[in-house]
């Protein structure tokens, strides 16, 4: 029985794409280790920009100094 923890960041990501990660992900696990996918749970959690971090920065700061 896979469980699939998906985090992204709280930037709109629509009930749409949020279906289609979900499908997308059943299907990997059915098609690569022959998982069913009627016992396959994925979990989207959001998380606010300020609680998600890199290089030691808070996600926005980090954008900042890597765009170009």
């Amino acid at each position: 029985m896979p469980y699939v923890n998906i985090k992204v960041t709280d930037e709109g990501v629509t009930k749409e794409q949020k279906a289609r990660l979900i499908k997308g992900v059943t299907d990997l696990l059915q098609n690569v280790l022959d998982k069913d996918p009627n016992t396959t749970y994925v979990v989207i959690d959001e998380v606010a920009l300020e609680n998600w971090g890199a290089g030691g920065l808070q996600t926005d700061e980090y954008r900042k100094l890597h765009s170009s």
